[in-house]
């Protein structure tokens, strides 16, 4: 927390305005809608919850298909099951880790041979790296199919300037407890349509039809992000900016620690883009490390120290859940998952804190010698 937070929410106490309407709501959908340059907004329960109602606004029911990223949160896909999609999963690439867009249209080809054309596209800027957009976009282009833009984990993150959560269709951003900034639990939809955001915001308050007593014409849900929530979110906007320096600081000091040792690699900027650094993720090449030592052994060594890091996110198409699941791939999300290791990353992390990462990392290497 900034220190900020507490006066907006405070104004939500002072005006009695506690519920999932009021100005901490409209003023955080403006800020966030100037941050991204996207026109409108709807400030959420969660980001799993506008990635469901992007969902619905590309009409997805029952048997429809949607290709997702293969490498990514569980929600991602989670969302396809609430209705009743299938997924058809796609790898990532190398350079970014994000969908590969010539698998992409290779699943797209697929399921239109099956005359089922997918009823959208969900790539994710994963761990907050920029995804080819470019890419991805011409083929959704090509394809006439909407592109739902997963920057869950990326908010700040760009592209030849323009912020990740403007370039799809629809954008989805988390504020998680785990993200670059929080309302403890929350996202927001992006859309350069009021038509869609206009209903989103309905949908996301049961449906409610214009009516002086509860009608309803539609299933709706209880989505809506509450005033008090939306005030933490106005307080945290305002140091977005020093969240995002100190993330990408994290990165330049592991990196600069540790490039020397042989066999561990960090995911390098695409030209013309700008990673927000949420987390940052060394790869451990056993073929090249002293003495084969893996993502695991140094797992353990820090988990011995009381420093947690956790593996990348295990691909969906390898979970129990999504087991039947079709998926396009040449291994490269499998490959990531065995040897990535997510490391400590805090904003709010010390000199002194990230040294003693790095030099558990380098005794273990340096006792393998």
């Amino acid at each position: 927390m900034s220190g900020r937070e507490q006066s907006y929410v405070n104004q939500a106490f002072d005006t009695n305005w506690v519920a999932p309407v009021g100005a901490n709501v409209d003023s955080f959908e403006k800020q966030v809608s100037q941050f991204t340059n996207v026109k409108y907004a709807a400030a959420l329960s969660s980001g799993t919850s506008a990635l469901h109602l992007a969902l619905k606004l590309c009409g997805v029911e029952k048997g429809d298909f949607v290709v997702c990223q293969s490498l990514t949160f569980v929600a991602t896909a989670n969302v396809i099951m609430y209705e009743g999609g299938q997924p058809i999963f796609v790898d990532s690439e190398e350079e970014t880790w994000g969908m590969d867009p010539e698998l992409l249209e290779k699943a797209i080809v697929h399921c239109i041979s099956l005359e089922k054309k997918p009823k959208a596209i969900i790539p994710v800027h994963l761990y907050g790296m920029p995804v080819k957009m470019r890419e991805i976009l011409a083929v959704a282009k090509k394809y006439r199919i909407p592109v739902i833009e997963d920057a869950a984990e990326a908010l700040g993150s760009s592209i030849d300037g323009k912020m990740c959560g403007s370039l799809g269709d629809y954008g989805v951003i988390s504020f998680n407890g785990n993200k670059i900034i929080t309302t403890s639990g929350g996202g927001m939809l992006l859309s350069n349509n009021l038509r869609k955001i206009e209903k989103v915001k309905f949908w996301a308050t049961q449906a409610r039809d214009n009516a002086p007593h509860y009608q309803h014409s539609e299933v709706g849900y209880n989505y809506r992000m509450s005033n008090i929530l939306a005030g933490i979110g106005r307080g945290q906007m305002e140091v977005l900016d020093e969240r995002i320096q100190q993330r990408r600081a994290n990165f330049d000091f592991y990196k600069q620690s540790l490039q020397g040792i042989e066999g561990i690699s960090f995911l390098k900027e695409q030209k013309g883009s700008k990673s927000n650094r949420w987390l940052t993720i060394m790869v451990v090449d056993p073929k090249h490390t002293p003495n084969g030592v893996t993502r695991e052994d140094i797992r353990i060594a820090l988990d011995r120290e009381n420093i947690e890091s956790r593996p990348l996110w295990k691909p969906m198409h390898m979970q129990p859940l999504f087991e039947k699941s079709p998926y396009f791939g040449k291994g490269i999300a499998m490959k990531l998952f065995k040897n990535g290791l997510c490391l400590p990353s805090g904003s709010n992390l010390t000199e002194q804190e990230r040294q003693r990462v790095s030099d558990v990392i380098k005794g273990l290497f340096a006792r393998e010698r």
